[in-house]
């Protein structure tokens, strides 16, 4: 794949997109999405604007129009290249058209075209779509305006070709962002979060049931925005029956009602008590070049790999004992740590530890497909179910693919992932979960990894949910039709939504009931909800719409699953699509001014709109890493396809361009010089070598010496204490420990109580120490914890009582005995 990257074309032609602004309304956990993008030909011939950008994966786009003066063009539905075909010939005879369309490959990337635009004309497009906001670890509602659409990697072989990015970095994207939001729920709302700046929240009613909130002034379109929106008593079971259009024919989908119903499961406290000890735990890091990035885009910021890498240890102090476990890396080639799935002890997690030491940003591409083909080409350990965590920032082009790999075997797995960073393809994330039956998590912004990964080991670990069923108790005369795919995964607290078409009339009262029946841990359960038939008001087409995506995806799935009954498929989806006007992979939004007027004269300008990259890295730069990666080269003679700069780039260069450059040449140095120092015999001149390089081809950039020769930061003293307990555990009464705590070795030992052993003192002191100065990270260290109580009550004849006071005062904090779960 080509990506053309770069901070302006050449001629520093001018952009024709100007600004965005963004209408967001959402009700309860709805949310719906009014994009304007206001356009601007400066130019004196006419210009078609391309503008790739990035939508959430799971976004039912339902309305596309433009506004060229007083005049308003709204768009079809139309099965893909009869659109396509109709924006051609629009072009070629001098009419305005645009063309909007989803990519081939993965559903959070649209391409949208701007063709004809006049000398000095504007151009307004309006763009809507409506979307589910996922449920957060602490109960927020998390709304994503993605911002960054980062140069996704398309595997060699992959089907299909890929959409064509032009990418800026940060500082230089040229259109600025307005947003405005208007949150509604029956609860009242308690308070709205985010990433960016806001303006204060305004409460619209006394019951603080209705609120706006915005974006503060001036904000530039330089990363994600990130709502999370927290309402009281979060998270009922709710039902709402939406009416049927009256201009759509009855028994279709949109002429009939059609009822969405949310579900949070609760599961029995004694069931929800005990953590699992089987299971097989996969984990899959993502090793490509872009996780050598900040975590948060901040120059000085932990990186991605980094933070994966403190995650890990997490992982392997917090699994059960008797259960299995391996780690896999991927990124242009893939490793494993075991050849196969091994038995959790305290040398095997000494082993996966000691490699989790030694991973770094350094393994190309991002080939995620191969190494899940292998995983699932291991066969599954007996009584140990196999739960998959996949941690990686989605930049990959193949989607779909994967997508479909992980559904056809999600018979034999659950599958966690995790979307590390700006840019990490929502598609991919939250698909992974939803054919693996599992649960997707974001970390972005200020976020740290290690809570959100936590909450879904507690997931996984928890007993698999099996044999669900949905029946529905509805009026005589009234039937129903699912749209939902059968639910797979139900987990505590976690929302399930069921979309259902109901069909037909009754005569008695209009109430219904559906009940969600399944097994947990052997114990059949249920949930049982009653709803009301009687449409409710002022919802649109909403409900309908997010119930034509829901059936839309699941058809396009099944029409690439089913070899010969294709064409019959992709059919249905374009009569669904045309009927509901939802977009999908086979239709695209067309519309084509066809006022009477002049047509328009002049040669047609192609300008590729810039979409923000975090990375400025060319195909031949990568090359020449990957050239050097192959040669295991000890200077960097591989180098040498690093690009030479654009003109502007030079002494000329703006101090923001050279500013941003600086920051991604740092981005890409952690990857580029572990590379070196593999096979380096010397670190320093692998170094400067690297340097000269850069220094030759960029003579006004350079890089402060904090690249690999740095020492390195002192470690988090929670991962410091952590990463001393035992597979078992425990913790060792060793310097180490003490070190850990504060103290001197001596201390810790003259203050264990008479008659107890090392083992449990240190143990007790460590919990201490967690209960008594890391409760703000609980969520991080509350599993392991757990394990190391259950060391401790194994141990008969330890003097508790007396541990815990001797271990207060030697701490200085105040823990009970009963909130160390002793």
């Amino acid at each position: 794949m080509m990506n053309r990257c770069g901070l302006l074309t050449v001629n520093k032609e001018p952009v024709p997109l100007k600004s965005i602004e963004v209408e967001l309304e959402v009700r309860d956990h709805v949310a719906t999405v009014v994009s304007t993008l206001n356009y601007e030909n400066k130019e004196d011939k006419p210009v078609e604007a391309v503008f790739v950008f990035p939508l959430p994966g799971d976004a039912a786009v339902c309305h596309f129009s433009a506004k060229l003066g007083q005049t308003q063009i709204v768009a079809e539905v139309k099965e893909k290249q009869e659109a396509r075909e109709e924006y051609d010939d629009a072009l070629s005879s001098g009419q305005q058209a645009f063309l909007l369309e989803e990519s081939q490959q993965s559903p959070d990337i649209f391409s949208l075209s701007v063709g004809s635009l006049p000398p000095g004309e504007s151009a307004s497009i309006r763009l809507e779509y409506v979307t589910e906001l996922a449920v957060q670890a602490d109960d927020g509602l998390r709304f994503s305006l993605p911002a960054v659409l980062n140069p996704r990697y398309q595997p060699q072989g992959s089907e299909g070709s890929s959409v064509q990015v032009t990418s800026v970095p940060a500082s230089l994207v040229p259109y600025s962002l307005s947003l405005s939001a208007r949150v509604s729920s029956a609860r009242p709302v308690s308070k709205v979060e985010s990433s960016c700046s806001l303006d204060p929240l305004q409460y619209l009613n006394t019951d603080q049931t209705q609120a706006t909130i915005k974006l503060s002034a001036g904000h530039k379109f330089d990363r994600d925005v990130e709502l999370l929106i927290y309402y009281k008593d979060a998270h009922q079971p709710t039902a709402v029956v939406e009416a049927g259009q009256a201009s759509a024919k009855q028994g279709s989908l949109m002429g009939d009602p059609v009822v969405m119903v949310s579900l949070y499961p609760e599961f029995p406290q004694s069931v929800m008590s005990t953590v699992a000890s089987r299971g097989e735990f996969v984990f899959l890091l993502d090793r490509s070049g872009s996780m050598g990035c900040s975590l948060n885009n901040r120059e000085h910021g932990e990186t991605r790999i980094s933070s994966a890498r403190d995650t890990l240890l997490l992982l392997l102090k917090s699994l059960p004992m008797g259960c299995y476990f391996n780690i896999y890396s991927f990124g242009s080639s893939f490793e494993h740590i075991f050849p196969k799935s091994v038995e959790y002890s305290q040398q095997t997690m000494e082993e996966a530890l000691k490699k989790v030491e030694e991973m770094d940003a350094n393994l190309g591409g991002t080939e995620i497909l191969m190494p899940i083909r292998h995983i699932y080409s291991q066969p599954c350990i007996p009584n140990q179910p196999r739960q998959l965590f996949v941690f990686t920032d989605g930049e990959v082009g193949n989607t779909k693919e994967v997508v479909d790999l992980v559904k056809r075997n999600s018979g034999s797995h659950r599958c966690f992932s995790f979307g590390i960073g700006e840019g990490a393809s929502s598609a991919l994330i939250n698909g992974l979960a939803k054919e693996g039956g599992g649960h997707a998590q974001f970390i972005t912004g200020t976020d740290r990894m290690q809570p959100k990964v936590m909450q879904s080991l507690r997931f996984a670990l928890q007993p698999a949910v099996v044999d669900v069923s949905v029946t529905w108790d509805l009026p005589k005369g009234v039937s129903v039709t699912a749209l939902s795919p059968p639910i797979t995964a139900l987990f505590q607290g976690q929302r399930s939504l069921i979309y259902a078409q109901l069909t037909g009339q009754s005569s008695e009262p209009a109430e219904g009931s559906v009940t969600v029946k399944y097994s947990l841990a052997g114990h059949p359960s249920q949930n049982q909800l009653n709803f009301s038939l009687k449409p409710a008001e002022d919802t649109g087409s909403t409900v309908h719409r997010l119930a034509a995506r829901t059936l839309i995806r699941s058809l396009e799935m099944e029409e690439r699953e089913k070899r010969e009954e294709k064409d019959g498929v992709k059919k249905k989806v374009v009569e669904l699509s045309v009927q509901s006007g939802v977009s999908s992979s086979f239709t695209a939004f067309i519309a084509v001014n066809k006022t009477d007027g002049e047509a328009i004269q002049g040669p047609l300008l192609r300008r590729n709109i810039q979409t923000l990259s975090m990375y400025l890295l060319s195909a031949a730069a990568l090359a020449g890493v990957r050239a050097c990666k192959r040669r295991r080269c000890t200077t960097m003679q591989g180098f040498s396809a690093l690009p030479p700069p654009q003109p502007h780039l030079r002494a000329g260069g703006s101090p923001l361009e050279q500013q941003e450059l600086v920051s991604q040449m740092k981005c890409l140095r952690k990857p580029v010089m572990s590379l070196i120092n593999a096979g380096a015999k010397s670190r320093l001149s692998g170094r400067h070598s690297f340097e000269q390089q850069l220094g030759s081809r960029y003579p006004d950039v350079s890089l402060n010496d904090d690249g690999a020769t740095a020492s390195q930061s002192p470690r988090d003293p929670l991962l410091q204490l952590v990463s001393l307990q035992k597979a078992s555990g425990c913790w060792q009464l060793d310097p180490a420990l003490a070190a850990a705590l504060g103290k001197t070795s001596e201390e810790v030992e003259k203050s264990k109580p008479a008659l107890v052993n090392n083992e449990g003192w240190a143990t007790i002191l460590a919990l201490i120490w967690l209960h008594g100065f890391k409760m703000d990270a609980k969520e991080e260290w509350e599993l392991l914890a757990m394990k190391a109580v259950s060391w401790l009550r194994a141990q008969n004849a330890l003097r508790v009582t007396d541990c815990v006071d001797a271990g207060n005062a030697l701490l200085g904090s105040s823990v009970q005995k009963d909130a160390l779960g002793l």
